[in-house]
C-alpha cells in the first residue's frame, strides 16, 4: 500500500529495535496483517463497529477508533497478555500458559477475532519449531496440535520475547507502536488526513502506551524509544 508522500514520511522511520531480529518483532496485529485484502478490510470494519465507532469516514472517526482501541483492547487486554505469557515462558510454566491460553477465548472482544489471532499466533509459533532443543516451545506446539491450546498472537509474542531473551519493555512498546501505526495506515486508505493531525493522533496514543507499560513494568524511561518510532 502506498500513501501520498506527505503521509508516507511519518511511516518510514526504521529506527525501532535495529538490534533485534525484525522477523520476530515486526509482525502486524492480526487485524492489520491483511491490509491489502478484502478480509482485512472486513475485520477492520468489524472492530470499528464493535468499539462503537462506526464507519471510518473522516479524521474524527479515525481518532475515536484509535482512542477506543487503545483504551479498551491494546492497553487493558493485549499488553498484559504479552507480559503474562513472557513471565510464564521465562519461568518454564507451560501448564499455566496453557490455562491462560484457554482463558483468552472467553474475553468478549477477543471472541470476535479468534480466527485472525489464532492464525497469526500459530504461524509465528511454527516459525519457532526448528528450535528442537527448546522443550517449552515443542510442548506448546504439541498442545496446539492436540487442541489443548490456541496460540493467541499476543501470547506467542510474549513467548518469543522470552525465548530469545529480548527486552520485554521494548517488545511491549514496539508491539503497541506498530499496531497503532498499522491501523492509521489502514484508515488512511479511505480518508485524507494531514500529517500534522496524524502525528497528533499517534502522539496521544503513544503517551498512553508509555504510561501503561510503566504500570506493567518497573519504571524506566520509554520516551526515547517512542521518539524514534
Amino acid at each position: 500500500m502506498k500513501l501520498p508522500m506527505n503521509r508516507r514520511q511519518m511511516f518510514t522511520n526504521e529506527q525501532v529495535l535495529h538490534s533485534e531480529p525484525a522477523e520476530l518483532l515486526g509482525d502486524w496485529h492480526p487485524l492489520v496483517a491483511q491490509l491489502g485484502s478484502t478480509e482485512g478490510l472486513v475485520e477492520f470494519a468489524s472492530l470499528a463497529s464493535l468499539l462503537q465507532v462506526g464507519t471510518i469516514e473522516h479524521a474524527h472517526a479515525l481518532r475515536e477508533f484509535l482512542r477506543r482501541y487503545t483504551g479498551e483492547l491494546l492497553l487493558p487486554v493485549e499488553l498484559p497478555a504479552i507480559r503474562r505469557a513472557f513471565d510464564h515462558a521465562s519461568a518454564n510454566e507451560l501448564r499455566e500458559l496453557i490455562e491462560f491460553d484457554r482463558e483468552q477465548g472467553l474475553h468478549p472482544l477477543l471472541r470476535d477475532f479468534t480466527s485472525a489471532s489464532r492464525r497469526m499466533g500459530q504461524e509465528q509459533l511454527r516459525r519457532l519449531k526448528p528450535l528442537r532443543d527448546h522443550r517449552f516451545i515443542q510442548r506448546y506446539l504439541l498442545a496446539v496440535d492436540e487442541g489443548r491450546a490456541e496460540a493467541w498472537h499476543t501470547l506467542v509474542f510474549g513467548v518469543t520475547l522470552a525465548v530469545y531473551s529480548l527486552p520485554l519493555r521494548q517488545g511491549l512498546l514496539h508491539y503497541g507502536a506498530e499496531t497503532l501505526r498499522g491501523f492509521v495506515q489502514l484508515g488512511c486508505r479511505s480518508i485524507t488526513v494531514s500529517e500534522t493531525v496524524l502525528k497528533e493522533m499517534l502522539d496521544e496514543c503513544f503517551e498512553q502506551l508509555v504510561a501503561s507499560v510503566d504500570a506493567l513494568l518497573p519504571a524506566q524511561d520509554g520516551g526515547d524509544f517512542l521518539r524514534a518510532v
